[in-house]
């Protein structure tokens, strides 16, 4: 009995000592991989992930955390880039991808060096490679949605789409057209780019505008209701519901209107934090833990009876946020 229970304590030390071996990641250098930055999302998910992993790496979590992001939005300046980066040896490599499947060669090399790679927001398909995304076809559908409930008629749309070719365009996009399929009283009667920022919004609206017919509501991915608004003011036309995507300019206009006019709409967006969390999925395989390939966070929304609280809790120039910490990668990956 003695000797059985020697062996038994000999086996939980041992146990033990590889766990202890497995949660020290401080000899890690994990990069992150952008690909763009000319957006308030981009800039506030680049402000999140210094501000969290600076403090990780003074914790001594991990050894180093550095940002990279490209000049232009070309998969084959990123894919340039994350060669480099599995040159300069990193551990794990945090990628939010230029495009699903043109980066998968350069991301196996990755894989094949033995470098942990996390997709999020702009997510990859290499089946190495983990994802943390939303629903962004949910997203899609849920505005469609929103308008039913609110305009029952139904009526003409105008689609702002994002950046061309990334999967979260795409996704958006394909919700939106799925939510019209179901609520064939609407009808998207003009489409154009945006690139997810509000100039180039606004430029592309007001050079679509004099061939629409009325239009009743806007469509939308985010960074680009403010700009649409702006648009149909200066054409002197009137005011659709437009959905806006968290942004504080946008949320600043929608509460101005309310408080001048009663104008309603909804608000939604991947949170900029993301990063972050896609951060402590890296650290966390690094670490030896267990994580699915495909993880879903929820996308965060803002409805009419909040917007006061959301418009004054959001920085100027930045985007409505949530930031997470170790214990809520923990809980993302445990599915609760």
């Amino acid at each position: 009995m003695l000797k059985k229970a020697l062996v038994c304590a000999v086996s939980i030390s041992a146990m033990l000592v590889v766990g202890a071996a497995h949660a020290d990641t401080k000899g890690k250098k994990i990069a992150l991989s952008n690909n763009y930055a000319g957006n308030s999302w981009r800039q506030a998910m680049l402000k999140s992930w210094d501000k969290v992993t600076k403090k990780a790496v003074a914790d001594g979590v991990v050894a180093a955390a550095d940002a990279f992001t490209t000049s232009e939005n070309q998969v084959t300046e990123q894919a340039a880039q994350i060669q480099n980066l599995i040159l300069q040896g990193y551990n794990a490599i945090v990628i939010n991808a230029a495009s699903p499947d043109a980066l998968n060669g350069v991301v196996k090399q990755a894989c094949d060096a033995g470098i942990t790679v996390v997709s999020f927001d702009g997510i990859v398909t290499e089946p190495c490679a983990w994802r943390v995304a939303v629903d962004f076809k949910k997203m899609g559908r849920l505005e469609v949605e929103y308008l039913a409930k609110k305009m029952p008629a139904g009526g003409n749309l105008l689609e702002i789409r994002g950046l061309a070719g990334v999967f979260v365009d795409d996704e958006i996009h394909a919700g939106i057209a799925d939510g019209v399929k179901a609520n064939p009283q609407f009808k998207i009667v003009g489409s154009v780019h945006g690139n997810w920022a509000q100039e180039v919004a606004q430029k592309e609206v007001a050079g679509i505008l004099p061939s629409l017919p009325e239009i009743k509501a806007v469509v939308t991915q985010g960074g680009d209701g403010y700009g649409a608004a702006q648009a149909f003011a200066a054409a002197g036309r009137p005011t659709p519901t437009i959905i806006m995507g968290n942004r504080q300019d946008e949320l600043q206009w929608w509460k101005e209107q309310k408080d001048k006019n009663g104008y309603e709409t909804m608000s939604a967006s991947i949170a900029p934090g993301v990063s972050t969390l896609a951060f402590w999925v890296a650290q966390m395989i690094l670490d030896g833990k267990q994580v699915p390939k495909d993880l879903t966070v929820p996308f965060l929304t803002i409805e009419q009876a909040n917007i006061d609280a959301s418009a004054a809790n959001t920085e100027k120039g930045g985007v409505a946020n949530v930031e997470y910490s170790a214990a809520d990668a923990a809980k993302v990956v445990a599915g609760k």
